[in-house]
């Protein structure tokens, strides 16, 4: 099971700083993480970058291994 970690408007969206779920892929992942969060979830997820154990993917084959960590970052203001 993969630990989702969310940032900024992601954990206010997601109602949580982090979770542990399952999911083969980041497709799968991502779409359960929408189906049990949310429009408004889904909405931020949208605008967010994903990271797949600290390497950005938008791929949805990517191969979520059992103990990975997967970040979503909204955009961050600021330099």
């Amino acid at each position: 099971m993969a630990t989702v970690r969310y940032f900024a408007a992601a954990a206010d969206a997601a109602g949580t700083a982090s979770e542990v779920v399952e999911g083969a892929t980041l497709g799968a992942l991502l779409a359960q993480l929408s189906a049990e969060h949310g429009a408004g979830f889904e909405r931020v997820l949208g605008r967010c970058s994903v990271l797949v154990d600290g390497r950005a993917s938008a791929d949805p084959a990517t191969a979520i291994g059992p103990a990975a960590t997967v970040d979503v970052l909204p955009p961050f203001a600021g330099g």
